[in-house]
């Protein structure tokens, strides 16, 4: 028997501090925010389906958790909620972005070795369906209620999101659940329905900014303009290290920034444009990673929210050229390190 679609997943719409639960009516419940995939697990009595944001299949790249849920789940439903990985030891546990996305992977043989290599595990936070009657109507508070009853008996890798409904907790859980991987906290309305698609969730990321070497651009799909703004930082040795990049820029900023990079364009003796070849993983097989070369002269500006080893986990957002700056300057020292916080903290 197929699986009904799943629906869309509720959003949230990003705030920048944690709002009081006095300013909804019915009041807040403020959770963790997970950096992982989102997952729509659907579970008929016999057989799984995952589904992701975008309604894509992610159950074949998951058997364990198809497993686990196989074998803990009591009773149709659908449960929203994240998946991730954990990396370390215990007491210095933190969510690994990088091993989470290996797992999408088109070979059988692979899937099957990283799901012992790097189990995921999955974070319910929500509750869409239980015993085939929808929940979509139902306040947070019931529905989280009732996946508290589901969830009771769950163990690793299925676990329960914590939930506060003190704002003060949930800000020094902005603080310090960083160290873990966490990626902020998400404010939910008691009193709301479930509505797919639809931004009725508030979220507080971590946002700051540095300064940073422009060390190249690739043009624009369009054939026009800078796409994307390639970046570096130089470590401790003073070599000059590719952190990431920065895009989604206007048409008009798109054409404005060429002609800002033409004094750095880097050129062959002729005055030919020097080229260099970007990282290659298999979601870009087949597309064109080259980059237009710049001379490690300009500084700017990006806002970003966290760090993933030495990289920035999303692209950065452009904020301003700084001209007073020396690009020898722009060094990883300048970042902000969260303090550690173990990862099983976080999930007891």
């Amino acid at each position: 028997m197929a699986h009904p679609p799943a629906p869309s997943p509720m959003l949230a719409k990003a705030v920048t501090s944690l709002p009081d639960p006095a300013s909804v009516v019915g009041g807040l419940g403020y959770e963790p925010k997970w950096d992982g995939f989102r997952g729509i697990v659907s579970f008929d009595g016999e057989s799984v389906e995952i589904s992701s944001r975008g309604a894509k299949s992610l159950t074949r790249y998951f058997p364990e958790l198809v497993e686990a849920f196989g074998s803990q789940l009591t009773e149709p439903c659908v449960i929203d909620g994240e998946i991730v990985v954990r990396r370390g030891s215990a007491g210095a546990e933190r969510l690994d972005w990088d091993a989470l996305s290996q797992r999408i992977h088109p070979a059988a043989s692979r899937i099957r070795s990283l799901a012992e290599e790097t189990p995921a595990s999955f974070i319910a936070f929500d509750l869409i369906d239980r015993d085939r009657e929808s929940l979509l109507e139902t306040p947070f508070a019931d529905r989280r209620g009732s996946l508290e009853q589901l969830l009771s008996t769950a163990v690793a890798p299925l676990h329960l999101s914590q939930l506060t409904l003190s704002v003060e907790v949930a800000r020094r859980w902005l603080v310090d659940f960083e160290g873990a991987g966490l990626d902020g906290v998400v404010a939910k309305p008691l009193s709301a329905a479930y509505a797919p698609g639809k931004r009725v969730m508030l979220k507080v990321k971590h946002h700051r900014t540095a300064d940073v070497v422009a060390l190249g651009y690739r043009v624009h799909a369009s054939g026009e303009g800078v796409g994307s703004l390639l970046l570096g930082l130089y470590d401790h040795t003073g070599e000059l290290r590719s952190v990431g990049g920065a895009s989604a820029f206007t048409a008009a900023r798109r054409l404005e920034l060429v002609a800002e990079l033409d004094h750095a364009v880097m050129r062959s003796a002729d005055g030919a444009v020097v080229r260099g070849e970007g990282e290659r993983s298999r979601f870009s097989s087949g597309k064109d990673v080259s980059f237009i070369r710049l001379e490690p002269t300009m500084v700017a500006e990006v806002r970003y929210d966290q760090m993933e080893g030495s990289r920035f986990r999303h692209t950065v957002q452009f904020y301003r050229w700084r001209p007073d700056r020396d690009a020898s300057s722009c060094t990883f020292d300048q970042l902000e390190t969260p303090v550690a916080y173990d990862l099983g903290d976080v999930l007891s």
